[in-house]
Order: structure tokens, then C-alpha cells, then sequence
């Protein structure tokens, strides 16, 4: 399944690299639009810094001759919890965009969520052939809109709606203001595209500040995701939660799951690091419905500390597009191949065979080491 050997992107070997490599393809508008965060970005940092805190407690004398690294999500098997986020405007990375990415998702025989701001429509990836497949969805002033994008999404196949909850305005992107962003002429938000809502218009600041600004929905609230229960069977998974308050309150309105999101860093600058944030989700599900974790995620460690916190899965976002621009639908797979074998060499170095044998014991956080400083005091 990996990557051909003389492919652009043979001489990988961590993902990280792929964002190096991008920024020296793409234009600049269109890696920065990729790589930044909001304002200070200090949370785009703390995804990353948060997990270096977290330390492993591996069992020793287990017999990892055979480890195991299958899983399922909302009852569908998959070949590793690892998955892929939404990220918009991919054919800014490559020509073939979201299309190559549903193409190697499929090859991994794992999950992809397609962005409502992709620049592929539901009916085109779902061309590509077979996949597990979820939608993400911003839901737009014009309700008919909505609900017409929800059946689109059902009829190509699609089986789960990824509710984005954290996206009532735009956040601050520096970079975009500066660079004036918005989507090269040649491409559209191509799921809008029959209704005129396919394109932004150029501004002084962001052209992808002003159509949301134009377009979604600020007064969305709770009774919204009963409404949209009520159009669609599919299962909802409400993306953007950081609280256990914010979980509760999820479950009680029907979600079928949870993704714990900070959106990339690119809203509220200043909240916690998702890893920081996940156990106290988990914590408030009770196992009433599966948590996953999208946020900074870069190695195979990271996806066993995830899943240490109680975590059903993770999404992987910005290093699509990168591994997308570097060697398009070989870059992805290279990208799922490494964080495969990086997670099946982790969970055999912990003393795990399969993903259920993960447990909180495996992993330190630094609330542990604090607790044990104050314990040792006493």
C-alpha cells in the first residue's frame, strides 16, 4: 500500500516533512492559508506542544509477535483509528484535491470527511469509487441550502454528518488578511456551485471572512441539531467541542458522537490544545458515545496518546494538503502509511497487541506529575 519508491515523496519519513516541502510548491496564498492559525497562534502551537507533555508507561513481556491496529467507528471497520479531517480548497494543493485524498483513504480502508467548502462535490468523490466517507457540514442562513446539501450527501453515500459548532464567525487569520485571500478564479466551492454560492468575492481583508460572514449562520444553537436530526438518519457528530459542559449538553441533543476540535487553531486563539482538552470530554460522555480527538496530531505516538485519553479515533487535517502538494494521491498515502507503521511500532513498544488493550496506564500527563509532587509532599 505505500507510496511508489520513486515517488516526489520517497524520501519522507515523518509527515512533518511534507510541510517544508509544500511550502516550496504551493504560492503563498496558498500556504499560508493551509498552515496558519488564528492571531497569536499560540494554540496552533500548543497542538503540538501538549503532546510532547504526555509520557508513556509501557508494559514490558507481552508477546507483540502479532499487533493489531484494526478498529471501527459508528460500526464501521477500519484499518486503524486514524483518519483523515476535513480541510477546504484542496484542489489548491493538486489538481485532483479531494479526489486523490478519497482515493488513498480508501486504499488505507479508513475515513474521510469531506469539507461543505470542498473544492470537489459530494457526487465527484463518491465517482472515485467504494469508501467509508462522513460530511462535514457549516450550516448556511439558507435552511433549504442545508437540507438540500444533507440529501446530496446521503444519495453519494456518505454515512455521518460532521456538524462544525465552532464556526458562527470566522476567527482572526493574519496571514489571510494580509494576503487578501480567496480562491484562485480556475476553482469554486464546487458542492455551492448550482446555487450560486459557489464563489467569494475579493475584499480589503478576506474574501473567505466575508462569505462566511455573508453566509453562516450566526444564530446556530442546541434546538439546530434537533432540526437536523430531523432531515437525516445519518448519524451526527458534533465537531468543535473542548468542554465537558459542551459534551453533555451534545449528548443530550442526539449526537452520535464526539470530536474534540479547536478547528485547526484558526478560531479562538487561547483555548486549550485538544489533547488538553480531550479527558475531560471523555470523562463527561461516560462512554455514551465515542469521543475522537482532531488536533496536532503528527505521529503514531500521538495517536496512542489519544486513544490512552480516551479517544475512539483521531483526524488528521493540515498535513493532507501538504503531502497533497508534495505528491498528490501518492502523498497521502505515503502520509497514511507512516502514521500506520508509526502506530503499530508504538503500540507493540507499549505492550499492546490490539487497540483494546490501550489503557489510561500507558500514558503520563503532566496533571499526573503534578499530582504526584503534591501527593509526595504531604
Amino acid at each position: 500500500m505505500a507510496a511508489s519508491s520513486s515517488s516526489a515523496s520517497s524520501s519522507v519519513t515523518n509527515i512533518s516533512e511534507f510541510q517544508s516541502l509544500a511550502r516550496e510548491k504551493l504560492p503563498k496564498q496558498a500556504y499560508d492559508y493551509y498552515a496558519s492559525g488564528a492571531e497569536d497562534q499560540w494554540t496552533l502551537a500548543e497542538n503540538r506542544n501538549a503532546f510532547e507533555r504526555i509520557r508513556f508507561r509501557p508494559r514490558i513481556l507481552i508477546d507483540v509477535s502479532s499487533v493489531d491496529t484494526t478498529t471501527s467507528v459508528l460500526g464501521h471497520r477500519i484499518s486503524m483509528p486514524i483518519m483523515l479531517a476535513p480541510t477546504a480548497f484542496q484542489r489548491m494543493a493538486h489538481a485532483e484535491g479531494e479526489l486523490a485524498t478519497a482515493r488513498a483513504a480508501a486504499k488505507f480502508d479508513t475515513a474521510m470527511v469531506l469539507s461543505s467548502w470542498a473544492t470537489s462535490s459530494v457526487e465527484e468523490v463518491a465517482s472515485v469509487g467504494p469508501g467509508l466517507r462522513f460530511f462535514q457540514l457549516y450550516v448556511y442562513k439558507d435552511r433549504q441550502v442545508v437540507e438540500q446539501l444533507v440529501r446530496r450527501a446521503e444519495r453519494a453515500g456518505f454515512k455521518a454528518i460532521a456538524l462544525t459548532v465552532d464556526t458562527p464567525r470566522l476567527g482572526r487569520r493574519e496571514a489571510d488578511i494580509k494576503n487578501r485571500f480567496v480562491l484562485p478564479p480556475h476553482l469554486t466551492l464546487k458542492n455551492f456551485e448550482g446555487l450560486n454560492l459557489g464563489s467569494m468575492d475579493k475584499s480589503q481583508e478576506s474574501g473567505l471572512s466575508s462569505y462566511v460572514a455573508g453566509q453562516i449562520d450566526r444564530s446556530l444553537s442546541w434546538k439546530d441539531i434537533a432540526w437536523l436530526k430531523s432531515i437525516t438518519s445519518l448519524p451526527i457528530l458534533v465537531k468543535g467541542v473542548i468542554t465537558a459542559e459542551d459534551a453533555e449538553i451534545s449528548i443530550e441533543y442526539g449526537a452520535a458522537g464526539i470530536i474534540v476540535s479547536n478547528h485547526g487553531a484558526r478560531q479562538l486563539d487561547y483555548v486549550s490544545a485538544t489533547i488538553c482538552a480531550l479527558e475531560e470530554v471523555v470523562k463527561a460522555a461516560r462512554g455514551r458515545v465515542p469521543v475522537f480527538l482532531d488536533g496536532g496530531v503528527r505521529r503514531g505516538t500521538d495517536v496512542l496518546k489519544a486513544l490512552a485519553l480516551g479517544a475512539a479515533g483521531v483526524f488528521v487535517g493540515r498535513p493532507v494538503p501538504f503531502a497533497l502538494a508534495v505528491d498528490g494521491q501518492a502523498g497521502v498515502e505515503k502520509l497514511l502509511g507512516i502514521l500506520r507503521d508509526e502506530f503499530e511500532l508504538a503500540l507493540a513498544l507499549a505492550g499492546c497487541t490490539k487497540v483494546a488493550d490501550i489503557k489510561r496506564c500507558h500514558v503520563e500527563t503532566e496533571e499526573d506529575r503534578l499530582r504526584k509532587a503534591l501527593v509526595a509532599r504531604l
